[in-house]
C-alpha cells in the first residue's frame, strides 16, 4: 500500500510538471513563448531584395534608407517597412495597341484604342498614329512618394506631348518625313514634364510604331498616293529623258568646240611656221636670189614629180604638140 501511495503521488507530480490536461508547464510556456518571439522576429525583420530591386526602407512611416540587392534585416512587428521597387527593369507602354503575347508572331489584344490613336495634324486631318514608351526608375523615393500613380501619369503626359507635337505638323510630315524628329520632340518634352513632377523615372525610348490614315478613308488615301507615285515616275522618266539629251548635245557641243579651237591652233601654229619659213627664205633670196629660185623650183618638181603617172618631156622649141597627145581617159588636175 505504501508503495502504491507512493507511485500515485509521483505520478501526480509528474502531471503537475506537465500541465493540466497535458498541457506543459509554467518553464514550459516560457519557452514556447520565446520560440514564438524568435519566430516572428526573424519572419517580420528579415527581407531579401532581388538583383534587379532597390528596397525602400520606413520607419514608422517616414523614409529611412535605401537597401541594394542581397538579404537585409529591419526592426520588426511593422516599426520598419521595406517597399521593393524594379530600378533595373525597363518597362514599356503600348499606345493605340495591346501586345498579349510576344514572339516571333506577336499577338495583340482586339479592342477599340482609337480614342489615343487618333491625333489630329496641324492641316486639319486626323493620323492614326501608334507608338511605345520605355522607361526606367531612376529614383525610387520619389517614384513612391511623389506622385500617386506614375504609370498613369506617364501615360498621359505621352499622349498629351504627341498630340502637341503631332498637331504642329502636316499630314505628309507624319506620314512620310519627320517621324524621328517627332520621336526625339515628344521624348524631351515628356521628359521635362515628368521631372517637373518629380516621377522619378528616365525615358530610355520614345518610338513611332505606325502611322497611317483612318480606315474609313484608308483606300482612298492608298489611290492618291498610288496617283502621285505615277506622277512623280513621269516627271523622273521625263527628267531622264531630258538629261540624256541635253547632256548629249552638250557633249557634241563641247567637242565640236574643241575641235575648232585645235583646229585653231593647229592653223595659226602652220600660220606662224610658213611666215617664219618664208622669212627666213626671203633672207637668203636677197642673198643670192638666181641661186634660191633655181633651188626653190628644183624642191618643187621633188615634191611633185613623185605624184604623177606620166612624165612628159618637151623641147622647149617645140610647136604643135598637143595633137600628138592621147589625153583620153586623163583626169583633169589629176596627175596625168
Amino acid at each position: 500500500m505504501p508503495e502504491d501511495l507512493d507511485e500515485l503521488i509521483e505520478e501526480m507530480q509528474r502531471k503537475r510538471n506537465r500541465g493540466f490536461l497535458g498541457l506543459p508547464g509554467r518553464s514550459g510556456l516560457y519557452a514556447v513563448a520565446v520560440a514564438v518571439v524568435l519566430v516572428a522576429i526573424v519572419v517580420t525583420g528579415y527581407y531579401q531584395v532581388a538583383p534587379n530591386e532597390t528596397g525602400v526602407v520606413l520607419r514608422f512611416g517616414k523614409f529611412l534608407t535605401e537597401t541594394h540587392p542581397g538579404p537585409h534585416f529591419k526592426i520588426p512587428f511593422g516599426v520598419d517597412r521595406v517597399y521593393k521597387v524594379r530600378t533595373a527593369y525597363q518597362f514599356k507602354e503600348e499606345f493605340g495597341f495591346r501586345t498579349k503575347k510576344a514572339g516571333i508572331r506577336s499577338q495583340y489584344a482586339k479592342g477599340d484604342f482609337s480614342r489615343e490613336s487618333n491625333i489630329l495634324t496641324g492641316d486639319l486631318n486626323i493620323a492614326v498614329v501608334t507608338w511605345v514608351v520605355q522607361y526606367r526608375i531612376t529614383d525610387p523615393r520619389a517614384y513612391l512618394f511623389n506622385v500617386r500613380n506614375v504609370r498613369g501619369t506617364l501615360r498621359d503626359v505621352s499622349e498629351a506631348a504627341m498630340r502637341t507635337v503631332v498637331g504642329d505638323m502636316s499630314f505628309n510630315e507624319v506620314i512620310k518625313l519627320k517621324r524621328h524628329q517627332i520621336e526625339i520632340a515628344v521624348k524631351k518634352k515628356m521628359q521635362h514634364i515628368l521631372d517637373m513632377y518629380g516621377c522619378g523615372v528616365s525615358l530610355f525610348l520614345v518610338q513611332i510604331q505606325d502611322v497611317h490614315p483612318p480606315v474609313p478613308v484608308e483606300d482612298s488615301f492608298d489611290e492618291v498616293n498610288r496617283a502621285r507615285q505615277e506622277m512623280d515616275q513621269s516627271i523622273n522618266e521625263a527628267y531622264q529623258q531630258y538629261n540624256k539629251v541635253i547632256y548629249r548635245v552638250k557633249g557634241e557641243a563641247l567637242q565640236t568646240v574643241k575641235a575648232a579651237e585645235g583646229t585653231k591652233i593647229e592653223r595659226i601654229n602652220r600660220a606662224k611656221g610658213d611666215a617664219a619659213y618664208f622669212s627666213k627664205l626671203l633672207v637668203e633670196y636677197r642673198k643670192a636670189p638666181q641661186v634660191t629660185r633655181r633651188r626653190l623650183f628644183l624642191e618643187t618638181m621633188r615634191r611633185v614629180l613623185p605624184k604623177l603617172r606620166q612624165v612628159y618631156v618637151v623641147d622647149s622649141n617645140m610647136k604643135g604638140m598637143v595633137p600628138l597627145l592621147d589625153l583620153r581617159g586623163t583626169k583633169t588636175g589629176g596627175g596625168k
